[in-house]
């Protein structure tokens, strides 16, 4: 698997951190504070990947996303206020309760030592992997990004998020490298699709908020996991 591979390439939210549960978890707090009432974290989730895909191409999709949001649920606050809340929501659940999934610490560990260099390349923004950086104890204790990783884009590094392969194009550029010097670790299929198209092989890594897309995730990954763990013991 990692053969002839000469760069590593990790996504971030559902891949190297369990956080996905957490972004239903901020927007369904976001929601009771704004309505008042409680809210279905699987529709939460289904709304916020819909409304990212279609405004993914807009200078600021998370705007559009609160005016998404202030729009549906006929709220009086306009995007800003929404967005402004949100961040405010999320900066506590980014501190203290993100955290790796199992293995992954082992694993960073385990890809130094054979020397290779990792990065990650993800759709979040640059502000939350500040705080996952240097305010978040649970990564900091366990493997500190800027001491396992040798880089790392954000969303504010391309035009177009995933499913775009932009981000994956800009790695293999700034890196002279040819897609099958890469491998990627992805958890969802928008992560898969943009490796696919940047012609990347792809390791899927289990997250259970990607089921609903798993048949897909499974056919156009080259590789799949349940864990961190397992991908430990196929490296031996």
């Amino acid at each position: 698997m990692l053969q002839h591979k000469k760069l590593i390439i990790f996504d971030m939210d559902g891949t190297l951190i369990d956080s996905i549960g957490i972004w239903n978890d901020v927007d369904c707090d976001l929601l009771r504070q704004l309505t008042g009432r409680d809210h279905d974290p699987a529709e939460v989730q289904k709304n916020r990947d819909s409304a990212l895909r279609r405004y993914r191409q807009d200078p600021d999709p998370y705007k559009r996303y609160g005016e998404f949001l202030a729009k549906e649920h006929g709220l009086k606050e306009d995007a800003f206020a929404v967005i402004a809340l949100r961040y405010e929501i999320a900066q506590r659940h980014l501190r203290t309760r993100i955290d790796y999934k199992p293995g992954v610490p082992e694993l960073l560990k385990e890809l130094k030592h054979r020397g290779y260099p990792i990065i990650i390349a993800s759709t979040t923004k640059r502000m939350n992997m500040t705080i996952y950086r240097t305010e978040n104890e649970n990564i900091m204790k366990k493997a500190p990004i800027d001491e396992y990783f040798d880089g790392f884009y954000t969303q504010e590094d391309v035009k177009e998020t995933k499913p775009n392969p932009e981000i994956y194009h800009m790695i293999l550029a700034k890196y002279g490298l040819r897609p099958e010097d890469c491998i990627v670790f992805e958890d969802s299929l928008v992560g898969v699709e943009a490796a696919n198209a940047a012609g990347i092989d792809v390791v899927a890594i289990y997250d259970q908020y990607s089921d609903k897309d798993r048949a897909q995730i499974d056919q156009k990954s080259q590789y799949q996991f349940r864990s961190f763990y397992d991908v430990l013991k196929a490296i031996g």
